[in-house]
């Protein structure tokens, strides 16, 4: 009789449901390849909206519409065409849009999807540049200073307005936004 010390055995790869016996790329669902040219093209029409003075159109047409099989250039502008068109509009005006917005066919997402570039633009806007950490110039005294503070310039302004919409957006959609944004395996 052979000896097994049975205390060694995998028993996860005995069972056909242990998830040691399917990949992790299943959870995510496949998003279809979207190129730079299309994402630029898409924020230059977008842009034409906002100048036309339908902010809401833009704001809708951004989220509708998000990038997520693109590449990190492509996201990045994107990024940008949607802080742009949050900047844009007035803070007497972001309850009542998104209001709106939340009451439509299919708000739910879209305000996720507002939430997932909140957060995005949070975390580009609080890393420092790579200007304002090249820039010390050593002083007299022996010690270094780094001539701009904060993610530079502009920075703070941008975050301001990126807390304003994440607080609206919140009283709006409430906090179950935020565990979908997070537990959402699809990235803006």
């Amino acid at each position: 009789m052979a000896t097994m010390n049975w205390r060694t055995i995998n028993i996860d790869l005995l069972d056909p449901e242990s998830p040691a016996n399917f990949s992790i790329d299943t959870l995510s669902p496949a998003a279809p390849p979207v190129s730079a040219s299309e994402v630029q093209s898409l924020s230059s029409q977008i842009k034409q909206l906002l100048r036309g003075g339908d902010s809401e159109g833009a704001l809708r047409g951004a989220l509708e519409n998000p990038p997520y099989g693109g590449d990190a250039a492509a996201k990045e502008v994107h990024l940008a065409t949607v802080v742009e068109i949050l900047q844009s509009i007035k803070q007497s005006e972001m309850s009542p849009m998104l209001s709106r917005i939340y009451e439509s066919e299919g708000g739910v997402e879209i305000l996720d999807v507002l939430m997932k570039y909140l957060y995005k633009g949070m975390s580009h806007s609080s890393k420092p540049s790579s200007a304002s950490t090249g820039s010390m110039s050593p002083q007299p005294t022996g010690f270094s200073q780094i001539h701009s503070r904060g993610g530079g310039e502009g920075g703070g302004q941008t975050m301001s307005v990126l807390l304003s919409w994440h607080e609206k957006l919140v009283e709006i959609a409430g906090p179950g936004s935020i565990v979908r944004v997070m537990s959402d395996r699809r990235t803006v």
